[in-house]
């Protein structure tokens, strides 16, 4: 019982991480960015290209891996997001489109790269099984569920006491407001899109070694980190993560005593239940607008 609760954990802190980098663009650009799975699908063909072809050291895979889904993110940014912002002081459905396609562009990509074998992730850590009262564990999922954690601590503190996470917050807030009072409001668009990139990037050699590297992997990424968004509440990072811990446990569990085939129903049945009593999520909060 133990080892599946640890093991439920250790997926859903991949969801909850996902989820964080969803929140992070809807909260500071407003936006919901439908290839952020994607980016961290190609991150994880990041570690694999720099850690096992290149055999560079950690440090510079990590640092690597970041820097490239960032440029990627900006790219989309530029691409497919603020040719339809441009001259609005509001946005519409149309991103939800043009990011969907891009999604859809990096599943492509990725396919006519690497092909559809799923590549092994290695994982730079230690490897042997660690046992916890009783229970069995491997410690790279002791090291997503800290590393996810210590995300959560560093973007909240970015988001309530930096000016940058200030001006975010201003800026999907009111974004016509923002600019009357001067904050670049392009700037902190790609400045949200790179730092999400960046974060699927970096935390691809902790998701890799336990999803490997498959070409359309961000298509399952996005539906679970959706599922952990919408579960633990727009605008809250720790609601991403205790969503994502919430969904992981669900499926481990479900999975165990019901099959593989009945996960998702539950989590949907789940997700309805929460939606029916708390519309915002467990942890989101509903914005009232003064007009």
């Amino acid at each position: 019982m133990l080892t599946l609760t640890f093991a439920g954990l250790g997926t859903g802190a991949i969801y909850g991480l996902i989820a964080i980098q969803y929140n992070l663009v809807m909260t500071a650009a407003g936006i919901f960015n439908f290839a952020q799975a994607q980016l961290v699908a190609m991150g994880t063909f990041m570690v694999v290209f720099l850690g096992t072809t290149l055999h560079l050291p950690v440090g510079l895979v990590i640092v690597g891996s970041a820097a490239i889904c960032a440029l990627l993110a900006a790219v989309e940014e530029i691409v497919a997001v603020r040719p339809l912002r441009r001259g609005r002081s509001t946005t519409a459905h149309g991103e939800l489109v043009t990011t969907l396609g891009v999604a859809i562009l990096l599943d492509g990509v990725a396919f006519a790269i690497w092909g559809s074998n799923p590549r092994r992730v290695p994982f730079p850590g230690p490897t042997h099984v660690l046992t916890i009262f009783g229970g069995r564990i491997v410690p790279v999922q002791l090291f997503i569920v800290g590393a996810t954690i210590a995300v959560v601590v560093g973007l909240r503190w970015i988001f309530h006491f930096t000016k940058t996470g200030l001006a975010w917050r201003a800026t999907a807030e009111d974004r016509q407001a923002a600019q009357l009072r001067g904050i670049n409001v392009a700037r902190l668009d790609m400045a949200a899109f790179a730092g999400a990139g960046a974060l699927a990037g970096a935390s691809a050699i902790l998701i890799g070694p336990q999803t490997f590297a498959v070409y359309n992997a961000g298509d399952s990424f996005a539906l679970l980190g959706f599922l952990a968004l919408a579960i633990g509440g727009y605008g809250s990072f720790a609601g991403a993560f205790l969503g994502g811990l919430m969904i992981g446990l669900v499926e481990a569990f479900t999975e165990r005593y019901l099959g593989v085939n009945y996960d998702l129903p539950v989590l949907f049945g789940l997700l309805l239940l929460i939606l029916l009593t708390r519309p915002t999520g467990l942890f989101g909060r509903a914005v009232a607008r003064v007009v």
